[in-house]
């Protein structure tokens, strides 16, 4: 009862000031990519602060899989969103992002400068397999409990293993919706009244939420006519990485090939360049889809520097931020239904499914390569899961042991 109390109070009291500086601490520290970022923000939201629930949580985690773009940083939009409104939708994103995307843009203004931006063996060492393997345990924890829902998990892990592709996680989870729906549909008959005893977030009018809507579809539609209209570089820029962010699902490296087709072959940026950058971004925290910040500071011929790395940057997350804005309100009263809770149910565990085959392909085939690797990888898991060790220090821990094997 303390508890709640004190959860309750927190939720009044919390300020713009401090959803930036959590955000920011998460920016500062998140490596590991987007699945061991939805690991960071458990441990940061749920376990720690408390401020959502275990089933609210993943609830965010399955609703942002349906949407196009990063899941990690739309679910820390959504975070921001439910405890201070669009102003803490905003200052989560800019801590989470900002210190990565600087970075990157730094990186490109110094490229011609710098011969070596990390030792090989630190960033194969920052493949942090031990944090996303811990997500994964936590998540299948809380839901996957019985054996319908581990046989869904698995079944889903083994289709997303054959069927990598885009497509077939975003099959994988309809087909788990309807499961759900007729597996849990019972057992779910009573989770509206636990729902409705949560902290009640800020209320969103609906209509605004369709205006979000809107705006999206106004520029997704509207952008490519007005970059075909105008020779303005900056336009032409808005455009490619506003659809780009629109359009890809699954986030993370899926968007790696969407933006290479987009400015390698018009020769705004060179095969190298974008290489090198790919190779950048993989060494910073925070969300991958910060490259784009630095393909716009390093285009040729257009709004390139400052300049362009922001405008990049803006036009890849603006969708995010529009179907969030636009699809939360509405998840806000779809998800007390029972049907819909228990679609949720069968959804959830598939994104653990899916989850725990990302952390063999990719994760562990590019982590993982000889005996060093594995021990590494056991000693991280040891420090957090048994020794409590925060993951970032965790995580500069495998940076600096993955450095020290290279020199072996």
């Amino acid at each position: 009862m303390a508890l709640a109390s004190t959860n309750e109070q927190e939720d009044k009291n919390t300020s713009i000031w401090m959803i930036f500086i959590i955000f920011l601490r998460l920016g500062l520290t998140s490596f590991g990519g987007p699945i061991a970022h939805l690991g960071y923000f458990r441990e940061e939201f749920v376990a720690r602060r408390g401020w959502l629930s275990q089933q609210r949580y993943a609830d965010l985690v399955a609703l942002c899989q349906f949407l196009p773009g990063p899941a990690s940083s739309q679910v820390g939009m959504a975070i921001g969103l439910s405890r201070a409104g669009y102003a803490g939708a905003l200052v989560a994103w800019c801590g989470f992002t900002l210190p990565s995307a600087i970075a990157l843009i730094l990186f490109a203004l110094g490229l011609s400068q710098w011969q070596h931006f990390m030792p090989a063996g630190v960033l194969h060492g920052l493949k942090v397999v031990a944090v996303v393997a811990q997500a994964v345990w936590g998540m299948a924890k809380q839901f996957c409990r019985d054996k319908q829902h581990i046989t869904l998990m698995l079944l889903a892990t083994v289709v997303s293993l054959l069927w990598p592709a885009i497509s077939g996680q975003m099959s994988i989870i309809l087909v788990a919706a309807v499961s759900g729906y007729f597996l849990f549909k019972n057992k779910c008959a009573i989770t509206p009244n636990a729902i409705t005893e949560e902290p009640v977030d800020r209320v969103y009018r609906w209509r605004m939420a369709i205006v979000w809507l809107v705006i999206f579809v106004v520029l997704l539609f509207g952008l490519p006519v007005m970059a075909q209209l105008s020779s303005a570089p900056a336009i032409q820029l808005f455009d490619i990485f506003y659809r780009t962010g629109a359009l890809v699902f699954g986030g993370g490296h899926v968007v790696l090939p969407l933006l290479q087709s987009a400015v390698v072959p018009t020769g705004w940026v060179n095969n190298e360049t974008f290489l090198a950058g790919y190779g950048a971004a993989q060494a910073v925290p925070g969300p991958l889809f910060t490259f784009a910040a630095f393909l716009g500071a390093s285009v040729q011929g257009a709004a390139t520097g400052w300049f362009g790395g922001l405008l990049a940057l803006i036009a890849i997350f603006l969708p995010s931020f529009l179907l969030v804005a636009g699809v939360l309100p509405f998840w806000e009263q779809l998800r007390r239904f029972t049907p819909v809770q228990a679609a949720l149910s069968g959804i959830n565990a598939a994104v653990v499914g899916i989850l725990l085959a990302a952390l063999y392909q990719p994760v562990w085939l590019n982590a993982i390569h000889h005996v060093a690797d594995l021990v590494l990888a056991l000693l991280a898991l040891i420090a957090l899961m048994i020794w409590r060790l925060p993951p970032w220090l965790v995580v500069f821990g495998c940076g600096a042991g993955g450095g020290l094997l290279a020199l072996l």
